[in-house]
């Protein structure tokens, strides 16, 4: 049987989003984050044909438009990427939401603004537009908090490292410039995949944070190399690991918004300061602390982000089961 899938493609900040137009699979759930679970069950195959190879890549990453569970929300968002269905993604909402706008997939209730329930929760957006092109998004996301600090992970070719955790809509083990880790530009991509990898699977044996309000929202899938900004007018700069070999071309959104919640924690930003975020190639999105708020107690902040995306082509994609790589692949 064949399965077609026609798809927006194009970046946000230069890392990958594909929007799947057409094909997406009937899901069941009272709520997005339920969908999610049931996509993960049912569908993920879908993921894996779309997001590895050969119809994808190590960073590819996209999502589907679905009708919203929630009488307050526009629309639904289920994120895919070659690590798995995210609660949340920043950089593929901002390409989502550019390319639906600009496509007519998506008529807003009030011109400028949307209201989108995705996995992690409810978030704002304000857009600006010149003509029929989306210049800018911006995200009001779901709370950020620091889940741990201070994590000691011992790690073959960099040494000892502590580590902190933080959530911005995925879980981000941070690793901030010290001993063994001197800066990104004395790794270089590879490296930093390599050991990314080793850090993410340390701070996995050492701790799993656990939404406190979603318990399908568990465990440490990012690794943050943070560094001193390079660009004019930035704030910070980053490479993100992801996945098995992916560095996020973007600066990330929910790794933004983890970073602006562990910089607020330890008083380094205050409501209102912003945070210019610089990615490994030089892209760059704005944060912003909106608020301080609590998750089940803890404190949390409530970030923002601002970016734009490009739509690149029209791809109609087939995962057809008489191919012997129907559901994609990897190479490790």
């Amino acid at each position: 049987m064949r399965h077609s899938f026609f798809c927006i493609d194009g970046h946000t900040a230069g890392n990958p989003v594909r929007l799947i137009v057409g094909g997406a699979p009937l899901l069941k759930g009272d709520s997005m984050s339920a969908r999610r679970q049931d996509f993960l069950a049912r569908f993920d195959w879908i993921r894996t044909g779309l997001c590895f190879e050969p119809r994808g890549h190590d960073m590819m990453s996209g999502g589907f438009l679905y009708p919203p569970t929630r009488d307050d929300s526009d629309v639904g968002i289920l994120f895919i990427e070659t690590s798995g269905c995210l609660p949340m993604c920043g950089h593929g909402t901002i390409g989502i939401i550019t390319f639906a706008l600009e496509h007519g997939l998506i008529l807003p209730a009030t011109p400028g603004r949307l209201k989108v329930e995705v996995p992690a929760g409810v978030i704002d957006i304000a857009y600006e537009a010149d003509g029929d092109k989306v210049t800018a998004v911006s995200i009001v996301n779901v709370p950020a908090y620091v889940a741990a600090r201070d994590i000691k992970v011992e790690v073959e070719g960099i040494g000892a490292l502590s580590v902190d955790v933080a959530y911005g809509g995925n879980y981000y083990a941070i690793v901030e410039p010290q001993g063994g880790y001197t800066g990104l530009d004395d790794m270089g991509a590879a490296r930093l995949i390599e050991l990314g990898g080793l850090i993410r699977q340390a701070v996995q044996a050492k701790f799993e944070p656990v939404h406190p309000l979603d318990p399908t929202i568990r465990g440490v899938s990012h690794v943050l190399w943070a560094d001193k900004p390079r660009a004019d007018g930035a704030d910070g700069r980053n490479a993100v690991f992801y996945g098995d070999k992916a560095i996020d071309r973007s600066p990330c959104g929910t790794g933004t918004s983890a970073r602006l919640a562990h910089l607020a924690g330890s008083g380094q930003l205050a409501v209102g300061d912003r945070f210019v975020h610089e990615s490994y190639i030089g892209s760059l999105f704005t944060g912003r602390v909106e608020s301080e708020t609590t998750i089940a107690g803890q404190p949390a902040i409530i970030p923002s982000i601002t970016g734009s995306a490009v739509a690149t082509g029209f791809n109609m994609i087939w995962i057809d089961r008489s191919d012997r790589f129907w559901d994609g692949f990897q190479v490790k």
